[in-house]
């Protein structure tokens, strides 16, 4: 059953003239329960905006469309706002990547999974602690009943980043996102955290939304990928296809970046590098996003290029997908 179904979505803004400004471009993307969908991208790409729209919680001056657009088989397209609010604070949670910020300086751990549990569950003062220190436990957390009298200044960035996925888990919900949820960790940590959200999935058949600008992140832990650049859906397959045969220029520049020790010093080379940084929204290039970046545009890069299925692989937004070579080689 899909978890997850997004067909077409716009998100917009405008600027100080009035001028409609585009941030999410007909992006269509879907997963099912207990998959991992990694999200990747440049910084600026979209990747962080689309994740809030999914929770509902873009400002209001951003306009959000779709043809389609429901989670857990609810169309939420077709509910109020307020309605929307409530279900999709049911079904999902989102854990940022800096968790310090986004926990209360005023509050308890206690409090700040009381307060959840609360909202959620119609459970006794008594019962409520005890789910939280499980929830403590359930993502790591060896001295719960110490933790939950700290407050998020006394704790480590990686112990700050445990207590709020469980204050995420805390609503039981199907579906999860992770944006960067580990940036400005340690490596150990990083590879904890991943850990921990990899086990969460398998035993809760929680579906998890990775989000995050790092391929090497996603090589072994995601089911399916989604390359995202300048709001516009590049390429979505399942991982082992693109991490195989990336057949999007952008795609193969990304996993071209990714130091391989020993490999690439032996041979010489260097790592794969596009010129420019990807435009801002009032300066959209015509036709393909990435074309004036591209190191293998051509003529036809001026007409949009649609999404479309390759055979035995996924679905590509490139005029030259078909084309079975490496075409950023040479870069």
């Amino acid at each position: 059953m899909n978890l997850l179904r997004i067909e077409n979505l716009s998100i917009s803004s405008r600027n100080n003239q009035g001028e409609k400004l585009s941030i999410i471009d007909n992006l269509s993307i879907q997963m099912n329960s207990g998959e991992i969908l990694g999200l990747v991208g440049e910084s600026g790409s979209g990747k962080s905006i689309l994740a809030l729209a999914i929770m509902g919680l873009v400002s209001q001056h951003i306009e959000v469309k779709a043809d389609y657009f429901s989670l857990d088989g609810q169309d939420l397209m077709k509910l109020s706002h307020s309605q929307r609010s409530k279900y999709i604070s049911s079904k999902a949670s989102m854990i940022f990547q800096e968790p310090r910020t986004n926990l209360n300086p005023c509050y308890s751990i206690e409090r700040h999974l009381d307060e959840v549990i609360n909202i959620h569950q119609n459970l006794s003062h008594h019962k409520r602690k005890e789910l939280s220190l499980e929830l403590l436990l359930s993502v790591g957390v060896n001295d719960p009943e110490i933790i939950l009298k700290r407050y998020p200044h006394q704790l480590s960035n990686g112990m700050c980043q445990r207590v709020a996925i469980a204050v995420a888990l805390a609503c039981k919900p199907k579906l999860l996102i992770a944006d960067e949820p580990t940036t400005d960790l340690d490596v150990t940590i990083q590879s904890q955290i991943l850990d921990l959200l990899i086990k969460l999935n398998m035993t809760e058949q929680l579906g998890l939304i990775l989000i995050t600008h790092d391929f090497a992140l996603l090589s072994e832990s995601t089911d399916k990928i989604g390359v995202i650049y300048s709001g516009k859906l590049m390429e979505h397959a399942e991982s082992k296809s693109i991490l195989k045969k990336p057949r999007h220029p952008y795609t193969q520049a990304l996993i071209g970046s990714i130091p391989q020790l020993g490999k690439r010093h032996q041979s010489g080379s260097r790592l794969v590098t596009l010129d420019g940084h990807i435009p801002s929204n009032e300066q959209l290039p015509v036709g393909c996003r990435l074309g004036p970046r591209c190191p293998v545009a051509t003529r036809q890069c001026v007409k949009p290029p649609e999404l479309h299925l390759i055979a035995d692989h996924g679905y590509v937004r490139c005029h030259r997908a078909d084309e079975s070579a490496d075409i950023t080689k040479g870069i």
